[in-house]
C-alpha cells in the first residue's frame, strides 16, 4: 500500500450543512450541534446558532410593548409619522399641479355642480344639467381624503403656511404619540381624528368644502394630553399644548374651519381615553372596541345628517 493510499484512507468524512447538503461545513450550532454553513450562521452570545434554534429560542421571549400595549419599533423610527407627512406633501404638490383635486376631494357635504363646471348652493332641487355632489350624495370618501389636502381656492400664501404649520405640528406631536401607542394604534387614532373633524364639519356646515390635516392634529393633541396624564410624564407640556390648540381653534374661526378642529379634538380625546385607560388584562380587545365604537358613532352621525339633507329634497 502506498503512502498516498494510506493517507486517503485516514481522511475524515466531509461534513455538510444540515440545510444546504451540498455545502461543506465545519462549524456546529452551539445548541443542537448540527453543522451549519455561513448563510445559516446566526450570531449568538457564545458561538453561532442555526436558524431553527434561533426561532425556537425567540418563542419564549416576550415581545417588548409600550405602556399602552403597542409594539415597540426596533428601529426607533416613527415610520407612520414620516409616511403621513410624505403623503400630505405629495397631495399638496398634486393640488398645485391639478387644482381641481380640491373640488373632488374636499369635505364638501352637499352642493350642485353646474354644466359650466362651477359649484352652486343646493336648495333642495337638482335642475336639468346639474349634478348633486358631496358626502350627502354618496361621496363618503371625502371624509378622509379632505384630511390630506391643504390648498384652498385663492389661498395664496396661506396655502403654504397651512401645510407648513400642520406638518410642523405633526412632526412634533406625531413622533411622541407614535412612540407611546405603537404604529397600529397611532394610525387608528390619526385616521379616526381626521374623520371626526370631517364629520363635525359635515354636521355644522355641509355647504363648505373644508380641507386640512388640522382635525387629525387636534385629535393627536387631545390624545397626547390624556396619555401624558395617564403616564404622569409630559415631555411636551400637555396643559400648555391643549391651551394652544384651543387658542388656535378660536383664531382659525376667522380664517379656516373651526368645526373640523373641534371634531378632531373630541374624537381624538375619546379614542385616547379608550387607549389610555383600557384594563391590562383585555387591553387590546377594549382598545379595539373603543376605536370601533368611535367609527360606528361617526358613521351613524353621517347617516342621520345625510337623511336630513336628502329627505328635504
Amino acid at each position: 500500500m502506498s503512502t498516498t493510499d494510506a493517507d486517503q484512507g485516514t481522511q475524515p468524512p466531509v461534513t455538510t450543512c444540515y440545510r444546504h447538503t451540498k455545502r461543506e461545513s465545519y462549524v456546529r450550532c452551539t445548541r443542537c450541534d448540527r453543522y451549519i454553513c455561513p448563510d445559516c450562521m446566526r450570531e449568538a452570545s457564545v458561538g453561532h446558532q442555526c436558524p431553527d434554534c434561533v426561532r425556537e429560542g425567540n418563542r419564549g421571549v416576550r415581545e417588548a410593548r409600550t405602556a399602552f400595549g403597542g409594539r415597540i419599533a426596533t428601529s426607533g423610527v416613527p415610520a407612520v409619522t414620516y409616511a403621513l407627512i410624505a403623503l400630505n406633501i405629495a397631495m399638496y404638490v398634486g393640488e398645485l399641479l391639478h387644482p381641481g383635486i380640491v373640488d373632488r376631494l374636499s369635505a364638501l357635504g352637499q352642493s350642485l355642480l353646474g354644466p359650466d363646471g362651477h359649484r352652486y348652493v343646493f336648495d333642495g332641487a337638482v335642475p336639468p344639467g346639474f349634478q348633486a355632489i358631496g358626502i350627502a350624495h354618496g361621496e363618503w370618501y371625502r371624509l378622509i381624503t379632505s384630511a390630506f389636502l391643504h390648498l384652498l381656492p385663492n389661498a395664496g400664501v396661506f396655502g403654504i403656511a397651512h401645510i407648513l404649520f400642520n406638518m410642523s405640528s405633526l412632526w412634533t406631536l406625531g413622533r411622541v404619540v407614535e412612540a407611546q401607542l405603537g404604529r397600529v394604534r397611532y394610525l387608528a387614532l390619526y385616521l379616526l381624528s381626521a374623520v371626526g373633524g370631517s364629520v363635525m364639519q359635515y354636521l355644522i356646515a355641509p355647504g363648505v368644502g373644508a380641507v386640512g390635516a388640522s382635525g387629525a392634529i387636534f385629535g393627536l393633541g387631545a390624545a397626547y394630553y390624556v396619555l401624558s396624564r395617564r403616564l404622569h410624564y409630559d415631555p411636551l407640556g400637555g396643559r400648555q399644548l391643549l391651551t394652544g390648540l384651543l387658542v388656535w381653534m378660536l383664531v382659525s374661526a376667522a380664517v379656516t374651519s373651526w368645526q373640523g378642529h373641534l371634531g378632531g379634538l373630541l374624537a381624538g380625546g375619546a379614542v385616547g381615553l379608550a387607549f389610555a385607560y383600557a384594563p391590562a388584562r383585555h387591553r387590546t380587545l377594549v382598545q379595539a372596541a373603543g376605536a370601533v365604537a368611535m367609527l360606528a358613532l361617526l358613521v351613524v352621525l353621517v347617516m342621520v345628517k345625510t337623511s336630513q339633507l336628502t329627505g328635504a329634497a
